[in-house]
């Protein structure tokens, strides 16, 4: 199954493209591709958010994914920015409804425990594992887009505890 990962931004929006194979085995995983969509600081909002509804419609029709996974707000400090990012979030659900994929989504605190078991784990530690898992040489860059194979790894394991499916010891 192909997974799509999304970390939502008005300025970049980080993807990641795994697959788990026939058998949905994550385990081994591979990476099909990852990117950033990226808008031009100098855009106004709104064709920013015309830019990122493009986008993501492109690499939808490109791939087709069988699940895209976007990653759930959670701001404590700059409202400012959670905003933005909501409107940048609310283009990516719009587009992967119009494109009728299924959805599944995580806050940070759940993609740092399904990947490292621990909630607080620290930027670096989910980095790691997203290289460990995908069998990378390097840690892959932009951050935005190491986060989005996070989120689009911690969607398979999901996605194959909720079907029953385990992996032998």
């Amino acid at each position: 199954m192909l997974i799509l990962g999304l970390d939502p931004g008005t300025a970049i929006v980080g993807w990641g493209l795994i697959d788990t194979g026939p058998n949905h085995d994550v385990q081994n995983a591979s990476c099909v591709a990852y990117d950033c969509i990226i808008t031009d600081k100098s855009m106004s909002d709104s064709k920013r958010l015309v830019a990122i509804a493009g986008g993501l419609s492109s690499l939808l029709t490109r791939y087709t994914p069988g699940l895209v996974s976007v990653e759930k707000l959670f701001f404590t400090h700059n409202q400012t920015t959670a905003m933005t990012v909501s409107q940048a979030r609310g283009v990516l659900l719009l587009i992967i409804e119009q494109h009728a994929v299924p959805l599944i989504e995580f806050t940070p605190l759940q993609v740092k425990q399904a990947l490292t078991g621990y909630g607080k784990a620290e930027k670096h530690q989910i980095q790691e594992m997203v290289r460990r898992i995908l069998k990378l040489p390097g840690i892959p860059k932009p951050d935005d887009a190491a986060d989005a194979l996070a989120i689009a790894l911690t969607a398979a394991q999901t996605v194959r505890l909720s079907q029953g499916v385990l992996a032998a010891p």
